[in-house]
């Protein structure tokens, strides 16, 4: 994988040089960027996929929502529709993506919407709301928002990482001047002063910018079926994790806190798991003879369950969700929650 990456390298540069004329068009002015007359809050990172941009943006929704009537808007990335839609309880990844349809599962009562166009789904939304979070759109230039929250990964932010193809970066790190908001995810959650100080100086923010540290949270594990937590995982407890997330080895380690009987079936982000992988997955769970067993997955991972084919499986076997939230290091929480409100 080393060796291809560096293969890559050329058509890297290449990716590098167009997104570096695109930002200077738009700083320029002569691509337009449209401003509305709303507040809009892009949550969004430099590199593809795995800085925690979902959690946040559910920190975000639980913190607003309220007092404002909340919309979210995305691309809604791996879904198999086009176009504007707006989720609804019953929407699927397949239809409306999955963070989306996590989303709209974890909170009925907000407007949550899809459109590759972002200017146009905006559009759709001003009438009725108060603000509008967009996921994943740090990149969209096309609309400028009020307030940029610009997310780094802690493990990887101390990586060296090439752009696309070669390596993950979607564009080159200067980037990040756009943003008013800089937060670094998924810290230890015992991080010192010096290592903030350290992080802090690798991200050189500007003086308009604001730096955060936030760590994850992991919450009690709970049925998928009712959610109920009903079981606790321990040094006699195999768990079959499932996973189609970026980076999946924060979670082995927290399972690692409780058990090291770990079979992991792992698959690319995003991936639309099918009746064969589930079928495989049900048939290594019931050949297992350990007394203690248990499936475990992310809330991202079982909006892809929910296809009708796959759900006379996944009913039957006891597949649990380990939900996540966002911490903030230092009593970072409240001047990050002043800078939203204002």
């Amino acid at each position: 994988m080393k060796y291809l990456r560096w293969l890559l390298f050329p058509f890297a540069v290449l990716y590098g040089l167009v997104t570096v004329i695109r930002n200077w068009l738009y700083s320029i002015g002569l691509f337009k960027s449209r401003r509305f007359n709303i507040p809009l809050i892009s949550v969004g990172n430099l590199d593809a996929g795995g800085s925690g941009k979902t959690p946040m943006t559910e920190y975000i929704i639980r913190l607003l929502k309220p007092h404002y009537k909340i919309a979210t808007l995305s691309r809604g990335y791996g879904r198999k529709t086009r176009g504007f839609l707006m989720a609804t309880p019953q929407s699927d990844a397949k239809t409306v993506g999955d963070e989306p349809a996590q989303l709209k599962h974890k909170f009925p009562d907000i407007d949550v919407a899809v459109c590759e166009d972002r200017v146009t789904g905006i559009n759709k939304l001003v009438e009725g709301h108060d603000v509008i979070i967009m996921d994943d759109a740090y990149q969209h230039r096309a609309v400028k928002p009020g307030l940029s929250i610009l997310l780094f990964d802690y493990h990887q932010l101390q990586d060296v990482n090439l752009l696309l193809p070669a390596g993950n970066r979607r564009e080159l790190f200067n980037g990040r001047k756009r943003a008013e908001i800089m937060v670094v995810t998924k810290c230890p959650a015992d991080m010192g002063s010096d290592t903030s100080a350290q992080l802090k100086k690798m991200l050189a923010p500007y003086p308009h910018q604001k730096v955060f540290f936030s760590t994850v949270a992991y919450q009690p594990i709970c049925r998928v079926t009712d959610n109920t937590n009903d079981t606790l995982m321990d040094d006699d407890t195999t768990v079959f994790l499932l996973t189609g997330i970026a980076r999946p080895q924060p979670l082995v380690n927290y399972i690692r806190q409780y058990t090291s009987r770990i079979i992991h079936h792992k698959y690319p982000d995003h991936h639309l798991f099918s009746l064969k992988n589930i079928t495989k997955l049900a048939q290594e769970f019931s050949a297992c003879q350990d007394q203690k067993k248990i499936i475990v997955t992310t809330e991202k991972d079982v909006q892809r369950l929910e296809e009708q084919e796959l759900q006379r499986l996944v009913i039957a076997l006891p597949v649990y969700t380990l939900p996540i939230n966002v911490i903030f290091l230092n009593n970072g929480h409240a001047q990050f929650n002043k800078l939203l409100e204002n």
